[in-house]
């Protein structure tokens, strides 16, 4: 496969999770929630996902350039679970409102991500490191999602 076009699959593939905002939209209840402390703009969210988004294409495709091995694989299984919770958790907060649970799978989305980063620097050291600006806003979205479910019991 072209370098061209591996990486147009890995960004493609990474940006799959997006479509879940395609389908589920915050709606009126998310705007008549109390809003936390430290809550950006709705406008702030798109251009930080889009840029998290082709981050972890670039990691996968580093990752997926190296000779498949053991810690590869590993490392592909973590990346892989971490986009299906990523995907997950929109349609829980916004679709079915239940921020609690969101709050189980954003817990588990952040430790699967702790998991990829580990697995991607034995493989290739920039492939974990470009991964810690979207764990980095993982912790924060957990401090927003949290803040949600305790200022709207």
């Amino acid at each position: 496969m072209s370098r061209v076009l591996q990486l147009g699959k890995c960004l493609f593939i990474s940006f799959l999770p997006a479509l879940s905002g395609v389908f589920v939209k915050p709606g009126a209840w998310y705007s008549s929630l109390n809003r936390p402390f430290l809550n950006p703009p709705n406008w702030v969210f798109g251009p930080v996902w889009t840029f998290l988004y082709l981050l972890m294409g670039l990691s996968l495709d580093k990752v997926y350039s190296e000779p498949q091995t053991e810690a590869r694989k590993r490392g592909l299984r973590a990346f892989f679970t971490q986009l299906v919770l990523n995907a997950c958790w929109t349609p829980v907060f916004f679709g079915a409102k239940m921020p609690g649970v969101a709050l189980i799978v954003l817990a588990a989305l952040i430790f699967t991500v702790i998991l990829t980063i580990r697995n991607f620097l034995k493989i290739n050291r920039i492939a974990g490191l470009i991964l810690l600006p979207y764990l980095a806003w993982l912790c924060f979205a957990f401090y927003l999602n949290a803040a949600y479910k305790i200022l709207n019991p």
